[in-house]
């Protein structure tokens, strides 16, 4: 077993030992403080699978949201309101049925993680998506919001792994 295969397994028994209600309530109030969150008007968000942190609190914002939508090996940025029509994909996510816009047009995304480091590098859930849309679009903004029992010094790193600015964690 590789070390990012035994390290997923890791996140998610301590994933599932976490209140996640809690820990998402006070992300959520620690973003709505931080100065990029603020400062963006257009935020993609992601769709919480179960025991990940819940941003949807933030949809209450009068921002412009987003939710990526996978489509072969890419994510499309598809815009999203409370209450707009979601569809389970490929990989058992809530997606968006709204048609894609340019990516350009982020000021913020947040990106999930199962463990991220002190650097900034994320561990994922191994299908490279955010990898490979953040690799192209790196002017944009990026947030992980994580529990800070997630965060570990160092986690083993390949050429095409893309680290975030910024980490927000409770």
């Amino acid at each position: 077993m590789d070390s990012k295969t035994y390290l997923r397994a890791q996140a998610k028994l301590i994933r599932k030992q976490l209140d996640t209600s809690m820990v998402s309530a006070n992300i959520v109030k620690l973003i709505r403080e931080s100065k990029a969150y603020l400062s963006a008007q257009n935020v993609m968000l992601f769709y919480p699978k179960k025991y990940e942190i819940n941003l949807l609190p933030l949809l209450e914002d009068n921002k412009d949201f987003y939710l990526p939508k996978v489509c072969g090996d890419d994510i499309l940025v598809c815009p999203y309101n409370s209450g707009d029509r979601l569809a389970v994909s490929n990989f058992n996510i809530q997606e968006p049925c709204s048609n894609p816009v340019a990516p350009e047009i982020l000021d913020l995304i947040f990106v999930p993680a199962l463990m991220v480091d002190n650097d900034g590098y994320r561990l994922g859930y191994g299908g490279g998506f955010y990898d490979r849309f953040l690799a192209e679009y790196r002017n944009i903004r990026t947030i992980t919001p994580i529990s800070s029992k997630l965060i570990v010094d160092k986690l083993p790193r390949e050429d095409f792994d893309c680290k975030v600015d910024e980490i927000i964690s409770c």
